[in-house]
Parts: structure tokens; C-alpha cells; sequence
């Protein structure tokens, strides 16, 4: 059966983008169940790229102070807090069944909890998993997904956003008009403005050490390797075997999102092991390119002409006659 999506995208996006002999594409596997929140990926990004420093964002309603991926934050770690209740582990449905507070996946209505004082034992050892009673904290580094399917390549007017020899999506921003098209185009939200200028940044997957065969800086920077940079293949078969060694541990909800190339967007260039639904982390369940239907819409709207056109014709011919 023929790949949906190649209608409205590359299969292999850096042959297809006119790069001859090119290396094999590279991307991120981003592992969540390992990431410790310590936000060091931030750190590097923003020190390698020189991204502006976003100030210090007290939002009053977790440790993720950062808030969402932006102009001036190219990798976002997220603090998702889960209530547990005894015996009950937070399930998706009960997440999002509640009203949320500000983004996150935590009740309104769950209250003040107490998580009791400090012990000798990790959480759970006395009690086991199931009677725990504090807080789970689900903890995600985000980035650009660099999208085989990428909608905000397709918009571009001026091509300040670019195919690399690598697969992966740049911006140029001293070509960028600050037209703004990319950003209602992404189907991640990710990429944004900056206030002073108006031009597109996002993530560029270091794409000058990628260059010089290094690492990018916030995979390099991360403690536990929740970041793992590398050629797309060997990482999709690395998250596979992972996702089986977390179901044979008992953790039957770790799942992959943004591996599949048969997906809306032809599969993502950054990838994710995630611990709950993609909704809890602020992602898109079934993410879809956007400019996918522009072909059916631009036939439709020639044809629409045509007809007003021979309409046109007929009533001046009949008038005339």
C-alpha cells in the first residue's frame, strides 16, 4: 500500500531537498524517563546559540519556569505534576477529565496534598507502587520535531526556512521577513517571534556542530542521556528496544510518539519515549502537516475561476447577441 503521505511531502527529505550523496539523516530521541528536570539542555542551547536570556519567569504554578517552547527558548522542560490518590495511579482520563489549571495536568479541585515527611527510603519501597500517595512528576525536554512533512518550509516566502544536508529544518533569520506564515503553519506550536524584531527562531539542531561532527550542545550537556543524538534509523530502533525493556519492567503506558512515518507529519526528525498521552504533555495526539490539503484546495479554486470565467463569457456572448 502506498505511503499516504507522499502526496504532500519527501520520503527522505535531504535527497529529495536536491543534496546528493547526503549523510544519513540525523534527529533526537528524547527519552522522558530518565529526564530529571535539571533544564542543563536549556542551559546549553541558550549559551552555544546565543539565544537572549528570557529573565527570570516566576509563573507561580510549577518548576517549569520557562513555560513553552519560544523565540527566545528553543528546548522547554516541562514539569508535568500528577496527583496520586492511594491505591490509584493518575490515569490519562483522570487528568483530562478535570478542569486543568493553567496548562497543567493537575485537577482544580485536587487541593493542597501533603507528601508527608522526608524518609530514609526512596517513595513507595514500604508501601509499594500502587499505595504511593504523593505526587508523580513527569519531566520532558521539548524541541522542534524537524518534520519530514514540514508545513512551515512549504510556507516560506522568502526560503529563509531550509532542508539541511541532514534532514533537519533551519531558519535563516537574516532573510526572514517576520511574515509569521510558519508559525500558524507548524502543528506543534513551536515556532514563535521575537518581540524586538519580529523575525522566526526555533530550534536548529546545532546545525553548525553538526557540521563540524559534533554533538548538539544540549544533547551533549544532558546528565542522564535523556537527550541521544544520532542517525534517525539507529535511534528508532534504539527507542523500540527501550520502550520493550520499560513494558517487561512493569511500566506498560511508556509508548513512542513521533517515530511512525506513516504518521500525519511522515514521522518527526525529534522523537519521544513518553510515560502518559501526548495531551498530558501539551502535544498534538494525531499531528497532521498542514499544508497537506493545499493541492485539493488550489485545484478547487482553479476550477471555481474556470467556471466564473465561462459564466463571464456566456453572459457577455448572450448580451451581445
Amino acid at each position: 500500500m502506498p505511503n499516504p503521505n507522499s502526496l504532500y511531502g519527501p520520503l527522505d527529505p535531504a535527497p529529495d531537498a536536491g543534496y546528493e550523496d547526503a549523510p544519513p539523516r540525523m534527529g533526537f530521541f528524547t527519552d522522558t524517563s530518565v529526564c530529571i528536570g535539571c533544564k542543563a539542555c536549556e542551559v546549553a542551547c541558550k549559551e552555544w546559540n546565543g539565544v537572549p536570556e528570557s529573565g527570570l519567569d516566576l509563573l507561580g504554578m510549577s518548576y517549569d519556569n520557562t513555560g513553552a517552547l519560544t523565540a527566545n527558548s528553543w528546548r522547554h522542560v516541562a514539569f508535568i505534576e500528577q496527583p496520586r490518590s492511594a491505591g490509584h495511579a493518575a490515569s490519562p482520563a483522570d487528568v483530562l477529565g478535570a478542569p486543568v489549571d493553567a496548562g497543567l495536568a493537575r485537577p482544580v479541585d485536587a487541593g493542597p496534598q501533603f507528601l508527608g515527611m522526608p524518609g530514609a527510603q526512596p517513595p513507595g519501597r514500604g508501601t509499594g507502587v500502587e499505595e504511593r500517595t504523593d505526587f508523580r512528576w513527569l519531566m520532558m525536554s521539548d524541541v522542534c520535531k524537524h518534520c519530514t512533512h514540514a508545513a512551515c518550509l512549504d510556507v516560506c516566502p522568502t526560503g529563509s526556512l531550509f532542508r539541511t544536508e541532514f534532514g533537519t529544518v533551519v531558519v535563516q533569520e537574516d532573510i526572514c521577513n517576520g511574515c509569521g506564515y510558519c508559525i500558524s503553519a507548524c502543528p506543534y506550536g513551536v515556532i514563535d517571534q521575537r518581540k524586538d524584531d519580529g523575525r522566526a527562531w526555533k530550534c536548529t539542531l546545532c546545525y553548525d556542530r553538526l557540521g563540524a561532527g559534533m554533538t548538539p550542545a544540549c544533547a551533549q550537556a544532558c546528565p542522564t542521556e535523556s537527550i541521544q543524538y544520532g542517525p534517525l534509523d539507529d535511534l528508532r530502533e534504539r527507542a523500540a528496544a527501550r520502550v520493550a525493556t520499560l513494558h517487561d519492567r512493569g511500566v506498560p503506558e511508556a509508548r513512542l510518539y513521533g517515530h511512525d512515518p506513516n504518521d500525519g507529519v511522515g514521522g518527526d526528525g525529534a522523537f519521544f519515549l513518553l510515560l502518559d498521552e501526548p495531551e498530558v504533555y501539551g502535544l498534538p495526539p494525531d499531528p497532521v502537516v498542514t499544508t497537506r490539503d493545499l493541492p485539493k484546495m488550489w485545484k478547487r479554486a482553479g476550477l471555481a475561476a474556470l467556471a466564473m470565467a465561462a459564466a463571464t463569457v456566456a453572459a457577455f456572448v448572450g448580451g451581445s447577441s
